[in-house]
């Protein structure tokens, strides 16, 4: 350990069991400023820049400016994050790999040591986001889901098997196990790590991460800081490179009271997500604490902090205490492991107690959990929460509302509309508006609850054993988040009357929750296409975005999982819950919601006698090697490259290494670009590269038709990133961009100037490609917003864009420009492309030189047909060094390569 990373003598032990651990104390920061009083997210991340300062990457200045993080002169550097670990699903880990494994072929084409590539921190991947709905109702529905999921992703999950052999530092839970974000909180997060250092001391420090997903922030919930990036982000994180980010601001939610009988924790996560959307923490950490605290399950914490991305937060922050450590014992953590993050979190004053002094906060909200009712939200927001008295009189008005993010624009005699349905087994239904055509019991956010999973059983054996049944249109599935769930609700003996329901286990995955709803029946869709009926969803997910949780229901309303058995008994949302019967008993009397719902008390005797540390041992005692059909997958050798088919539709070679040379070229001028693209504002990430259908007189639909695919197979781009030849042809290709540059035209289009003839911006690049001219895209505000979609990037980066200046970027977008080697520029306050008149005609000269440093200001001439000039200056939108190096390289993937060749040549 060099001298640099103790530059403030930091180092301390304590003692456990008998053995002596060290940690980096903060108090040692005591003489630059007083840091007992930090939030205990802004410490988690203080101690790592302590820990990991080297005076390059992690200078003291960052250190000191989070140190006095909430003083005057406090949080004025940007925070450099490297996390201890990084968490994947499949489809956004397929990308990764394929790079990985990219990198491997280039070391070894240079002569050089292909295993020398493998992710420096620990990257877990959970094959989650693949399996889909489509059979459902039966014993056997899990089988024939799976089935048909290795048939559609056999050659993706080929290479993602490939990776557990060939990287060290890379692991992969298969399929039908459970979702990414509950495998998290039951199994991988150590909350605590201990490494080994080169002197032989055992190293203590919080476990923190990114994730490829925005639910990453579940681990919160369990006192591990983490949440969720992009799929470069989260590559430069598996190669230690530190992502960056202003210190944050952290809300402060004081939590007091309890929930009330018969609430949930989903109720209370709905009412979270309300009450915080209302108070701006975009961006912003929020914590928790208070009194409440001391009362509150860490499951019912993990499924508020899951819920972060829909109140807006970066992360939803629950300090370890008590009853974090009382769930790693419930989840068969080993008591060593536990007593080390007793006796670090005390050490580092980040265990919290109910007496403890309050932390100072940018901003402090109250919350008194006594006043939360049973609630759903909908029918287009997670943030549009309503309590279940207002439901019916709720959906009513939603129905003549305008139309828009509360309301359909209907007439009210659409509330009387219904439709018959004949269904195969020669029953008969009354299709409604407002019918229930999907209740589903999905998401980690509510499956990795006890509480919320034993109540459903309970709601179920009530009805089963009143007699009530289902309605036949109505579409059931239960789908958990580990294999946990589906052991106590067996051993409890609830399971049955799910099944009774036809809540039958469907799969172990994010299902509905993400879209894969599957189809309904085909009696079901039709009736709902061919009389435009407005029918709905009831689910336990986290979204419920319109078009997003099947196409043809768009009313969707997200429920705890006993609301989501109730609402598929009542069949209909426009249903008073409290107040109408749901049917008649074997003795003729009315059913109603009384005497289906559990007590609290019920609940948690049921809690008690069947969820136990033996479930969790065993479930995820073999977690890596319990599908059969995944084992099979495997190589027989332990091939360290990967097998590359040129034939493949899936997965591809990237072409980020083609002609690199061994040293980076200086920083150079860039000359005679020509302009791709112009854009308005709010060009999102979607925009640029989209994630869903291939057209067929798409570049990309045109590619795999060459490929002999009929446009049945074309599957979507989000299943094909794993394919450059695919991605490059969708980047742009967007069906709703408008491109200034192709007036008249929505979509892909551009002008190629050389000839003025107006094509896909994918051939546009290609010929301007062949003559080796590079490119521009001019866009407004907010370039890059949306999610965190890589290949927006990395395509980009392909089609031959060698900058992009925009009036503003959205940081992760920007980020990843960066992290590609392209230049992101940033137009002067009041200056943009339209205000000094470039029309996309000019060829563009950029003054960017070797010396360029972050934020600089450079010169930019553009130079119309008829040789006149147009100069202006703008901002360099590299906002550190690291990203400088990065651009000079080529982007990260070639600096990454480079690296290793030079550590190689040294030994």
């Amino acid at each position: 350990m060099s001298k640099t990373n103790d530059l403030y003598q930091a180092k301390q032990t304590f003692d456990v069991n008998g053995k002596s651990y060290v940690y980096y104390d903060l108090q040692s920061l005591n003489n630059v400023a007083d840091v007992s009083k930090l939030p205990y997210s802004i410490k988690v991340l203080l101690e790592s820049l302590l820990r990991q300062q080297d005076g390059k990457v992690i200078k003291p200045e960052h250190v000191e400016s989070l140190a006095k993080w909430g003083k005057k002169d406090g949080g004025q550097e940007d925070v450099p994050f490297k996390p201890s670990r990084v968490i994947l699903q499949d489809f956004t880990g397929v990308p990764a790999v394929v790079d990985l494994a990219s990198l491997r072929k280039a070391i070894a084409d240079f002569g050089g040591d292909p295993e020398s590539i493998d992710p420096a921190i620990p990257a877990d991947l959970v094959v989650d986001h693949s399996v889909q709905v489509d059979k459902f109702g039966t014993s056997d529905s899990l089988m024939k889901n799976m089935n048909l999921e290795f048939e559609r992703n056999e050659e993706r999950y080929k290479l993602l098997s490939w990776a557990t052999k060939a990287f060290e530092n890379y692991s992969a839970v298969p399929p039908a196990t459970g979702i990414v974000h509950q495998v998290n909180l039951e199994y991988l997060a150590n909350v605590v790590h201990v490494n080994e250092n080169a002197e032989g001391e055992r190293v203590t420090f919080p476990d923190t991460l990114v994730g490829t997903d925005s639910h990453t922030t579940m681990i919160n919930g369990i006192g591990v800081l983490g949440w969720g990036v992009g799929g470069i982000e989260a590559e430069a994180g598996m190669l230690q490179q530190p992502s960056y980010f202003p210190a944050p601001e952290v809300v402060g939610v004081r939590l007091e009271g309890s929930l009330p009988d018969g609430a949930t924790a989903t109720d209370l996560a709905l009412k979270v997500t309300q009450l915080l959307r209302s108070k701006n923490v975009v961006g912003k950490f929020v914590e928790f604490f208070g009194p409440g605290l001391s009362g509150m399950s860490l499951a019912d914490r993990a499924t508020i902090s899951n819920m972060a991305p829909e109140y807006g937060a970066t992360c939803g922050f629950f300090p370890v205490d008590e009853e974090a450590l009382n769930y790693m014992r419930l989840t068969g953590r080993s008591e060593e492991q536990i007593a080390v993050v007793e006796a670090y979190t005390k050490a580092n004053g980040m265990y919290f107690t109910p007496d403890a002094e309050e932390r100072h906060y940018t901003q402090v909200v109250k919350l008194d959990m006594s006043t939360i009712e049973p609630s759903l939200a909908g029918p287009k927001r997670p943030q549009d929460m309503i309590e279940l008295d207002n439901m019916k009189s709720a959906f009513e008005k939603a129905v003549t509302a305008p139309a828009g993010n509360h309301g359909f624009g209907l007439e009210s005699s659409e509330l009387d509309r219904s439709v018959e349905v004949a269904h195969p087994n020669g029953k008969k239904s009354d299709l409604a508006t407002g019918a229930v055509t999907i209740a589903a019991i999905t998401s980690c956010t509510n499956t990795s609850n006890p509480s919320v999973m034993i109540g459903a059983g309970l709601v179920a054996k009530k009805a089963v054993e009143k007699g009530l049944d289902v309605p036949e249109y109505v579409k059931t599935s239960l789908a958990p988040g580990s294999k946990v769930v589906t052991r106590y609700l067996e051993d409890s003996g609830l399971m049955p009357f799910l099944d009774k329901l036809g809540f039958n286990l469907v799969g172990y995955g994010c299902t509905t929750c993400i879209g894969n709803s599957g189809p309904l029946p085909d009696e079901i869709e039709q009736a709902i296409a061919d009389n435009d009926l407005l029918v709905s969803s009831v689910l336990s997910g986290n979204r419920n975005f319109e078009g997003r949780i099947h196409p043809l229901v768009r009313a969707n309303y997200l429920a705890s999982p006993p609301l989501v058995v109730a609402y598929a008994l009542a069949g209909n949302v426009n249903f008073d819950l409290r107040k109408d019967s749901f049917g008649k008993d074997s003795d003729g009397n009315d059913v109603y919601f009384s005497d289906l719902w559990p007590t609290s008390a019920e609940i948690e005797q049921f809690i008690r006698e069947n969820v136990s540390p033996k479930l969790f041992k065993d479930e995820y005692e073999n977690v890596f090697d319990n599908n059969e059909r995944w084992n099979a997958l495997q190589s027989k050798d332990n091939a360290n490259l990967y097998n590359w088919d040129s034939e493949s539709t899936y997965i591809q070679n990237p072409p980020f290494f083609e002609n690199m040379s061994e040293e980076p070229q200086d920083i150079k001028p860039l000359t005679d670009l020509r302009a791709i693209g112009k854009f308005g504002d709010s060009v999102t990430t979607d925009h640029i590269s989209p994630a869903g259908s291939i057209a067929k007189n798409s570049p990309a639909g045109e590619y795999l038709m060459e490929k002999g695919l009929k446009p049945s197979e074309f599957n979507s781009y989000g299943s094909r990133r794993g394919n450059h030849e695919v991605m490059m042809r969708g980047t742009f290709a967007n069906i709703r961009i408008k491109n200034q540059l192709a007036p008249g035209t929505e979509g892909g289009y551009t002008t190629y100037w050389p000839t003025g003839d107006v094509m896909a911006i994918y051939d546009a690049a290609m010929k301007y490609k062949a003559d080796d001219t590079g490119l521009v895209v001019m866009a407004g505000e907010d370039y890059g917003m949306g999610s965190s979609r890589d290949w927006a990037a990395k395509g980009t980066n392909l089609l031959g864009i060698k900058m992009v200046i925009a009036q503003s970027f959205e940081r992760i977008h920007r980020s990843n420009l960066a992290l590609m080697g392209v230049l992101p520029l940033q137009f002067k306050k009041g200056e943009g492309a339209d205000a000094l008149g470039l029309t996309g005609k000019e060829t563009f000269s950029i003054n960017i030189t070797d010396d360029v440093t972050p934020r600089d200001t450079i010169s930019v001439t553009a130079t119309d047909e008829a040789g006149k000039t147009t100069t202006f200056e703008a901002i360099v939108r590299f906002d550190s060094e690291i990203e400088i190096d990065y651009y000079r390289h080529g982007g990260i993937l070639p600096m990454v390569l480079r690296s290793k060749l030079k550590e190689a040549a040294k030994k």
